[in-house]
């Protein structure tokens, strides 16, 4: 897509930010479907670790609320979107100004965030075990998440942008 116009940095980042919350969604709904983790390592997940190890006690990071006979883990949920908010920015500003970051439509960067947080970052902060440690069926269901949640996200920033003048369609 054709830019119309310079676009703000603020525009970038609350497109960016909003995508994520959204794609943030649709990783859930992929990992009901394809779970990344055995139930023995999710029973504390990766944002309940880092959050542990940052101080939190145990009680406070499985604190949950309940919704119709679910316990819902909304403290780590905070993290989970956090963080998909958060890159979901920073990928709409890479994007706009380095546009090879938005191979297949954010699913190479999607990629690549996979491999930065789980096979590098994570490990390396004990929050997971190492690359060669984890189990495969988790590799597939990371990798493959990770794709469709940045394509998520570049659809999303398409159209918030479209829908506030800020682009131009094909």
């Amino acid at each position: 897509m054709k830019m119309t116009k310079k676009v703000a940095l603020s525009t970038l980042v609350a497109a960016g930010a909003t995508a994520g919350l959204v794609s943030g969604l649709v990783k859930l709904g992929w990992e009901a479907l394809l779970p990344p983790r055995t139930p023995e390592r999710d029973a504390t997940n990766p944002p309940q670790t880092f959050l542990q190890q940052h101080g939190l006690s145990y009680a406070q990071t499985h604190k949950t609320y309940r919704y119709n006979g679910h316990d819902v883990p909304w403290v780590s949920l905070m993290l989970h979107f956090g963080f998909s908010s958060g890159i979901g920015a920073l990928y709409s500003v890479t994007g706009h100004y380095l546009p090879f970051t938005k191979l297949g439509n954010g699913a190479a960067y999607g990629l690549a965030t996979w491999a930065g947080a789980h096979l590098l970052a994570m490990p390396t902060l004990g929050i997971v075990p190492t690359a060669k440690d984890q189990p495969m069926p988790e590799h597939v269901s990371e990798a493959a998440g990770h794709m469709v949640w940045n394509w998520v996200n570049q659809l999303t920033i398409d159209q918030l942008l479209i829908r506030w003048g800020q682009h131009e369609q094909k």
